[in-house]
């Protein structure tokens, strides 16, 4: 490499560098002031508390023994408060978009200051009672998640005029292209800004990374996709710089450059030399997400993986989980169910229950049981309907038109009422209340062997999959967010289906 070529990279990769501080610069600001603004709301908040339960009338520290007892315990607990925030995850940079997490992760901090500052009373020997302590975190988290709240809207409103986004090139087949830009167009919390793609494909001789020529599938992504705008660029070994001309600062690889390979080592390498950050979209069934253990057993050096949350210990939990959850949903849902049930009785005088034979966990066969939404003979008119009806394809066996479908039944299928009686099959624990779609017998027998894996999990009331869309989804994207969930599941994960859930029934998508 001559040294004009060698000054030219190291001048790219000066302004690349510049251009990430820039991000970096932003990034650090913003959440600087979030911390304060956290901080000064939970202040707030204590400052009325004690001023409410008159907790100032000779308020004093021992170890600060003035007049300004009260302000440095305040500020002290601010701090813990927004501490105790950070170590939860709070301001991770893609979760300022996400409302469900960054509830959940809040309710996470409250709990962890509650404790760290009743421990900070206990050694200090304060006069704050334990119920304004409660008090004081509970008011400061629902204020806390106000203002996030008011911040995530201005936040939406800055990242439309392109601002606090992360400029990207999507790198990959043409089909991974697709599916990035389509999982980017849907979920702004991510941040990502497509600039540009570049379609790689992997060259069957040498195996080596190669530009894929045929720009007609990639320009039919883009037109599906709506992102004609975005610029292809032609993979070769110069391809960085003219990633950094365009402005990039990330660059995403879809597919075809498999992790752990050569060909991903050396494409990184050459990214990184000019300051420019990769980002891999994984598999559903990447081994990324488990926990790994390393032993040295007589010079030999084995790393083991597993997950957590399949331990006997996590199983146990997903259980008592599942058994809270459903009697709680079935004691406030009860009278729900009287009037759906009457409404069904009262419509056509047929049966108020529904059920059909599902599989579940480890393929075995189980009755699933809703609100019959359906006429009495509707499993008889299935056949004829799937000539005349617009069906989806696939194996999610459902008909956007369903002539079948009764005006009760429409009516608690938009609002997912007829699943309420699920919960009674969760109790009995041939079901979860989150987890994949419970499916038909004839559904099974069509799964591949990565799609097989769900089976490993109970099906659930609600998931991924009815949080996301559902029907509107189409069979890939169906698939990837149920395995994932095989993978990701925790019992804070599963809160947060539940949270979305309830958004998702107050207003329904893809629902029919």
């Amino acid at each position: 490499m001559t040294q004009v070529a060698i000054d030219q990279r190291q001048h790219i990769a000066s302004k690349v560098q510049q251009r990430s501080s820039n991000v970096l610069f932003w990034r650090f600001y913003l959440n600087l002031g979030l911390v304060i603004l956290d901080m000064l709301v939970y202040a707030c908040v204590q400052y009325v508390l004690m001023s409410r339960f008159n907790l100032f009338h000779e308020f004093a520290l021992p170890k600060f023994s003035g007049r300004y007892d009260d302000f440095i315990y305040i500020v002290i607990c601010s701090v813990i408060y927004g501490f105790c925030l950070k170590i939860a995850g709070v301001y991770h940079r893609h979760l300022l978009g996400d409302g469900y997490e960054m509830n959940v992760r809040l309710f996470n901090a409250a709990c962890i200051s509650f404790c760290f500052i009743g421990c900070l009373n206990f050694v200090l020997h304060t006069n704050v009672r334990a119920d304004v302590l409660m008090l004081t975190t509970l008011l400061a988290m629902v204020a806390t998640m106000v203002s996030r709240m008011i911040v995530r809207a201005l936040a939406v409103q800055y990242r439309r005029k392109g601002a606090y986004m992360y400029p990207t090139v999507i790198v990959g087949s043409p089909e991974g292209i697709g599916n990035a830009l389509r999982k980017i167009n849907n979920r702004k919390q991510l941040t990502y800004r497509a600039l540009a793609v570049c379609p790689i494909r992997v060259n069957r001789k040498t195996g080596l990374i190669e530009a894929d020529d045929n720009y007609e599938l990639t320009y039919e992504q883009l037109n599906a996709t709506n992102n004609n705008a975005l610029k292809v660029v032609r993979y070769d070994d110069h391809v960085g710089e003219r990633f950094e001309r365009l402005g990039v600062q990330t660059v995403m690889v879809t597919d075809v450059l498999d992790r752990f390979s050569d060909n991903l080592n050396t494409f990184s390498l050459r990214m990184e030399a000019l300051s420019l950050e990769v980002a891999l979209v994984t598999s559903a069934v990447d081994i990324a997400g488990h926990a790994t253990r390393i032993q040295n057993r007589n010079g030999m050096t084995i790393m083991t993986i597993y997950l957590p949350q399949y331990s006997p210990f996590g199983q146990i939990l997903k259980r008592i989980f599942d058994v809270i959850v459903s009697l709680l949903a079935i004691i406030v849902s009860s009278p729900i169910m009287a009037i759906v049930a009457l409404a069904i009785k009262l419509e056509d005088h047929g049966p108020v229950f529904y059920k059909q034979e599902r599989i579940g966990r480890y393929g075995k066969p189980f009755y699933i049981h809703k609100f019959r939404s359906m006429r009495v003979n509707a499993d008889q008119e299935w056949a004829d309907l799937m000539a005349s009806a617009d069906t989806r394809t696939g194996t999610t066996h459902k008909i956007k038109n369903d002539l079948r479908i009764t005006k009760v039944g429409r009516f608690i299928r938009k609002t997912s009422l007829d699943e309420l009686p699920q919960f009674f099959d969760s109790l009995r624990g041939v079901m979860s209340v989150v987890g994949p779609r419970p499916f038909l017998a004839e559904e099974v027998s069509t799964f591949d062997r990565v799609y097989a894996t769900r089976s490993l999990v109970k099906p659930g009331i609600t998931g991924p999959w009815q949080v996301s869309g559902r029907n509107d989804l189409n069979e890939e994207e169906s698939r990837q967010l149920d395995v994932t969930y095989v993978q990701d599941w925790s019992i804070m994960g599963d809160i947060i289906y539940i949270l979305r859930t309830i958004g998702v029934v107050l207003h329904p998508r893809g629902a029919y």
